[in-house]
């Protein structure tokens, strides 16, 4: 078990990163007046040569060779660097043209998309907590499509795009840092292509706005490699079910953020579509946390039967595999 002291580094360190991406609306408004598209091609690229760097520093190198033999995970790379530039490129854009709320609204229902396309594509079971919370946010985003007059389409690409962002990177099964710098060197070519034809067409803006502009530009590197760096301290050191709670951090931020910062809008209808998300999220989160604790529950009994029995370690044998994977959290 990790110590206290672990833990609470741990803990500061989720909070550090979902607080940095709760924040970062504040940071997109400083770079206009470079459109969307441009600053997602300079965040490609700064980010790409932050990781680089921080790669170069731990030399930790090993890993390109193994990838570069699996035609299978460069594929699946590939995807994920593409669905992931859409949810970058939206989510700029979202922020500098007034629509912080409804950014938000799509990461707070990403956890009922990402167990929808659990059910869909990976063939999983729900418990009836989890039905209940999918069901809920469905009626959610029924009641912001009438009241918008439209379905939320910023909020359910976001959300769908990060969901299938996480189901490819599941599966790709590497490290935060290598895998941003798989993804930002297949995102490299085609952003320096753009910004290089914004150049020759007149369009560009770094370096005519200042060196304040252009190093705000540079930084977008920092603040999409910062706050990885930070959740990947906070995933060693604290319980799954510590992180899924501190996920909502970053979504609550935004949410404020649009309010009270940017004095958005916010209807009637739109209130209670965000209060039935909220009201799914509470079925999830707490359907969670009581899965946890009785999977905690049989890994301590079944570890206490096992040494009875003489069979030693709860880790050796049969018992010990139950428990390991009771232990694992929550189960599909």
């Amino acid at each position: 078990m990790k110590s206290d002291k672990e833990q609470r580094a741990g803990l500061l360190y989720g909070i550090g990163a979902y607080g940095m991406w709760g924040l970062v609306p504040l940071f997109w408004p400083l770079l206009k007046p470079s459109g969307a598209m441009e600053i997602l091609a300079h965040r490609m690229i700064w980010s790409l040569v932050i990781v680089g760097i921080a790669l170069l520093a731990l030399r930790r190198w090993g890993w390109i060779r193994e990838l570069v033999r699996q035609p299978r995970k460069l594929a699946l790379i590939a995807v994920a660097a593409s669905v992931i530039t859409v949810n970058w490129g939206l989510y700029i854009w979202s922020v500098n043209s007034g629509h912080v709320v409804e950014a938000s609204l799509g990461y707070f229902i990403n956890p009922l998309v990402t167990i929808a396309m659990g059910v869909l594509l990976l063939k999983e079971r729900l418990r009836p907590a989890q039905w209940a919370a999918v069901g809920i946010g469905a009626a959610a985003v029924l009641v912001l499509a009438i009241g918008y007059g439209q379905p939320p389409w910023i909020s359910l690409t976001l959300a769908f795009s990060f969901a299938t962002y996480g189901l490819v990177k599941k599966k790709v099964n590497i490290g935060g840092l290598e895998s941003l710098a798989a993804e930002t060197a297949v995102q490299f070519l085609p952003a320096m292509a753009f910004l290089v034809w914004l150049g020759a067409d007149g369009s560009a803006t770094f370096g005519l706005h200042g060196a304040g502009h252009a190093a705000l530009l540079a930084a977008t590197g920092l603040v999409t490699a910062v706050p990885l760096v930070c959740f990947g301290a906070a995933a060693i050191r604290v319980p799954l079910s510590t992180l899924g709670l501190l996920q909502y951090l970053a979504p609550v931020f935004q949410f404020l953020l649009g309010i009270l910062y940017f004095h958005e809008a916010m209807p009637a209808e739109r209130w209670a579509g965000f209060a039935l998300v909220w009201l799914a999220l509470t079925c999830l989160t707490w359907d969670a946390l009581r899965t946890a604790r009785s999977n905690k529950a049989a890994a301590l009994r079944l570890a206490a039967e096992a040494a009875a029995s003489g069979a030693g370690p709860a880790t050796t044998g049969p018992a010990g595999a139950v428990a390991a994977r009771a232990a694992d959290g929550p189960a599909s």
